[in-house]
């Protein structure tokens, strides 16, 4: 039997859902390979247990996370993908507001006390339960999930770039945003992407979070360079929750 396969949706904009539903005929080759028992973008099938449970979303909510510790429970592999369920991604943003009720209603104005609008922290899937792989992205990239999927499928161990963007903007001979003017958080932010913001004209924002252990000497010697400071690319880094630790 091919592996029954589930996707679920927390706090997010469903964009790495999409990311799947839009695959066009690479779909023909995932659904040679799994059984999609549980997608509510493009299904109303539920099944009892799952080989491989993808998780998009931050949780945000404490109805939330006994919602994922059932869908752990059921599941043999769960895969946190997109920023979103990795880090928090940009929900993220409000862990760092003063009044959490104060973001509710500055988000929801007069239907802030809907009964269902929580006031909790944002946390990424990890924080609550194991998580067997993370797919990093705002939105995941379709291709790097079909192999992702491959791999699991033929029990090898998935591989996500651990070196950064700015090898891919040198691969692609692009010229550096910093010398354009324009801060970039290329040096420690994770590939994979094909630095396809970079090569646009568009500043590294770390959609896929940073590199292990992220070379601060080489990032300070860049800002130092170009007259930034670490407090100028710790806010930068904050849009997708994924700051490291990079001051001396």
């Amino acid at each position: 039997m091919k592996p029954q396969v589930a996707f679920f949706d927390f706090a997010c904009c469903e964009g790495c859902q999409l990311q799947i539903a839009n695959l066009e005929e690479d779909i023909l080759g995932l659904l040679a390979l799994v059984d999609v028992v549980e997608f509510r973008e493009v299904l109303t099938g539920k099944a009892p247990e799952y080989d491989i449970a993808f998780i998009e979303g931050s949780i945000t909510r404490k109805s939330d996370e006994a919602r994922l510790i059932d869908i752990r429970n059921r599941s043999k592999l769960l895969v946190a993908y997109g920023q979103c369920a990795v880090t928090g991604g940009i929900n993220r943003l409000k862990n760092n507001a003063a009044s959490l009720d104060q973001v509710k209603r500055t988000v929801y104005g007069d239907a802030a006390g809907m009964p269902h609008l929580e006031t909790a922290k944002t946390k990424g899937v990890g924080e609550i339960v194991k998580v067997d792989l993370e797919i990093p992205g705002c939105p995941v990239d379709r291709g790097e999930v079909v192999r992702l999927v491959k791999e699991l499928c033929l029990g090898k161990v998935p591989r996500i770039p651990d070196y950064p963007v700015c090898v891919e903007c040198k691969l692609k001979e692009n010229v550096c945003l910093f010398d354009e003017g324009t801060i970039c958080l290329g040096p420690i932010a994770r590939a994979g992407c094909g630095a396809v913001c970079p090569s646009n004209g568009v500043p590294c924002d770390a959609c896929r979070g940073t590199v292990p252990n992220p070379n601060k000497k080489a990032m300070h010697e860049v800002l130092k360079k170009y007259n930034y400071t670490v407090k100028e690319i710790i806010q930068e880094m904050n849009l997708f929750g994924v700051a490291p630790e990079v001051s001396e």
